[in-house]
């Protein structure tokens, strides 16, 4: 059985990354009136031919969810509106947020925003933006020996 090699840098920048967002989340609750603002976890990977985003956004319905592109950025809006049948004080916790989102991302490239899917599926937003097939105007391609 081979050993394998653990990556502390790797457990560092990931526990980082949570803390940031705890940080982020607490702050933002307090700062606005009535703590109505949040943000949904997303995952942005490539692949060969498209960059992908992933949003989780349980409890919210696809008509509440916006995206927009423009230039290099894509913007992800949206609610998640709270129950109406039930009262604040009816509940014994309440660790999901409620009311609206929104979450830019800058991308590595300009995007053509009619090429852009996005899929609603079991809560998770998919987003696939293309790749541009050539290189921008005034950026010149070295061949690396």
């Amino acid at each position: 059985m081979a050993l394998k090699k653990k990556d502390p840098f790797k457990d560092l920048l990931f526990l980082q990354e949570r803390m940031s967002r705890i940080f982020d989340e607490t702050l933002l609750k307090y700062k606005t009136s009535g703590g109505n603002h949040w943000y949904p976890p997303v995952d942005i990977y490539e692949t060969e031919d498209f960059l992908v985003l992933k949003a989780e956004l349980p409890g919210v319905e696809p008509g509440n969810v916006s995206v927009e592109a423009s230039e290099n950025t894509l913007t992800i809006k949206g609610e998640r509106k709270f129950e109406k049948d039930l009262k604040e004080e009816n509940y014994f916790r309440m660790e999901r947020f409620y009311g609206s989102f929104q979450r830019a991302f800058s991308l590595p490239y300009t995007v053509e925003s009619s090429d852009i899917k996005a899929n609603f599926q079991d809560g998770v937003l998919r987003i696939t933006v293309p790749k541009p097939k050539d290189i921008g105007p005034g950026s010149i391609r070295i061949k690396v020996q």
